[in-house]
């Protein structure tokens, strides 16, 4: 596994322990902090299950008796997918504290996705679900198991039958707390790896991202501050606890500031309306289209969400009439836009004390106590207002990807920046706004052509509800402009339509779609990603068949 000198030098340790970014306290030493403070307060909640700070603390020492009574040494790597369960918080926990490290898979991952995340991170064991939402979990792993012999045990979730597994709750030992802290041992240091967490994989087969204890808190502690977070906050997650969005947002914050976590096991927007004015929510952050999807069930007469102080929109860029119309809903609160990464989670992010029209027009600035420049091709900073690779340094940086060194050395420009491959422009004061992906170039002819640019173009076209522009080989120009259209109902869409309308909004000639495709839906990652790589190989079979 990793370490921290792989990454950071002595004098970066040294740096950030002294500025308070990076702290000695272990993950389970932060949990038993808070639980001494508060407790029978509630700390991760669900719509069935919950444990307050002083249960989850107890009940993560007795699973991690369980687990290492179970085999599972220290180093060794658990996979876990789950829905959104408070469970998922007590294994977190517990494989820490029994100096294993946790590998989180999205729920809505299937058959050879996790069957590569478990091989390629070398897991051990599996806690998952039985079923849930019409899938049996544990019918996928146990066919896995087969081409996975390293994985030796799995337990189970909320199961009914788990023939040929076992039962979570059975991990969680019985005997004197005392005695099974001692029986344990420590837990996973603050500089040890902590998680292998899999990025979502819009090009290629995703790539495991190692971070430690203290990359991981130094998010959560410069988004506490960037939200004015406190105590009395209570966190909204229906973002996948799994993905880096929501452990950090779900778990971490919550954890160091002693606030109380709403875990949403799927997300339904009526539902969550509901449980957003039950439970007094303060806070949340996911993609964009959640909240679309909240607004779309508003109703000013019935719904009162003015308890909602911050909603973070990460992943692609707000439009402005979202934000209008979210501030009207939430009355006192504001929205927010982030941009951020698996490499080192946020990158860039809109605090609470800044402008309105900022979350509308950037999606933030860097951080404290980290660096964001704009680096062009041979990785030097390039002067505001050009467009280049948006680079990262700083302490939330991952220690690299697991078991991939080549490709965590192609991440780094010879000033030590980490390249995120997403283009972007920044500003005099140091607002990022991302304007596409290097990969989401269309060369036309030896043209670059933005897919964002054609994208956001077509979206104020009438008739549109959603677009995505991806390259379509041809074998004169060697890539052409094809676009993937969602129509607003009742609408139809022609090339012609849409091409006329770009042409309104200057578009070049050179850079107008030459194929259409209209669909109901674009397959999506996760966290809210049009996977651009499907529906490129999509058009390239019509081609081929075509021929």
């Amino acid at each position: 596994m990793l370490q921290v000198s792989d990454r950071y030098s002595a004098e970066d340790v040294e740096r950030y322990y002294a500025e308070g970014v990076w702290l000695p306290e272990t993950l389970g030493e932060t949990l038993a902090r808070q639980a001494e403070q508060r407790p029978d307060k509630v700390f991760i909640f669900d719509s069935t299950t919950s444990y307050t700070y002083g249960q989850m603390l107890e009940a993560s020492i007795r699973l991690a008796a369980g687990l290492r009574r179970a085999g599972i040494q220290p180093g060794e790597r658990v996979a876990v997918q789950l829905p959104n369960f408070a469970e998922f918080a007590l294994a977190a926990f517990g494989i820490n504290r029994a100096g294993a490290v946790l590998v989180p898979i999205m729920p809505i991952y299937r058959g050879n996705e996790v069957g590569y995340c478990l091989e390629h991170s070398g897991a051990k064991a599996v806690i998952t679900a039985g079923e849930f939402g019409k899938f049996d979990y544990l019918a996928m792993f146990r066919d896995l198991r087969s081409d996975n012999p390293a994985v030796g045990q799995i337990w189970v979730v909320r199961g009914k039958d788990v023939a040929g597994a076992n039962r979570f709750e059975d991990l969680l030992v019985d005997g004197d707390i005392a005695d099974l802290e001692a029986e344990t041992g420590p837990d996973r240091g603050p500089d040890e790896p902590l998680l292998i967490v899999y990025t979502s994989g819009t090009t290629s087969r995703p790539k495991g991202c190692v971070h430690t204890v203290n990359t991981a808190r130094s998010t959560a502690l410069a988004m506490r501050d960037g939200l004015q977070y406190t105590e009395n906050d209570v966190q909204f997650g229906p973002s996948p606890a799994t993905h880096s969005t929501g452990m950090i947002t779900s778990i971490m914050i919550p954890l160091v500031c002693g606030a109380s976590s709403h875990f949403m096991e799927a997300w339904e927007p009526n539902a969550g309306m509901q449980r957003i004015i039950e439970h007094g929510i303060t806070c949340a952050v996911t993609a964009t289209p959640f909240l679309q999807m909240l607004l779309s069930v508003y109703d000013a007469d019935k719904h009162d969400v003015s308890s909602f102080r911050a909603w973070v929109c990460a992943g692609s860029p707000i439009p402005g009439s979202v934000v209008e119309a979210a501030n009207a809903m939430f009355h006192r609160g504001k929205v927010l836009s982030l941009y951020g990464r698996s490499e080192n989670y946020v990158t860039t992010m809109v605090d609470i004390t800044d402008p309105t029209e900022k979350s509308v027009t950037s999606d933030g600035r860097h951080c404290a106590h980290a660096e964001v420049q704009i680096v062009g091709e041979d990785g030097n900073a390039l002067p505001p207002g050009e467009e280049g690779d948006i680079a990262y340094r700083g302490p939330s940086h991952m220690l690299g990807y697991h078991a991939d060194e080549v490709e965590t050395a192609k991440l780094f420009t010879p000033d030590g920046m980490s390249r995120s491959g997403d283009l972007g422009r920044m500003d005099a004061d140091g607002f990022v706004r991302v304007t596409g992906r290097l990969k989401d170039i269309i060369i036309r002819g030896g043209m670059n052509i933005s897919a964002r640019e054609i994208e956001d173009h077509l979206l104020t076209a009438p008739g549109v509800a959603n677009v995505a522009a991806v390259a379509m080989p041809d074998e004169r120009l060697g890539e052409k402009v094809c676009v993937y259209v969602i129509p607003k109902p009742g609408a139809e869409l022609t090339l012609e339509d849409l091409n006329e309308h770009l042409r309104t909004h200057g578009v070049a000639t050179q850079k107008l779609p030459e194929r259409i495709e209209v669909t109901d839906a674009f397959p999506m990652t996760a966290t809210g990603k049009v996977q651009k790589h499907i529906l490129r190989g999509l058009v390239a079979d019509k081609l081929n068949a075509q021929a």
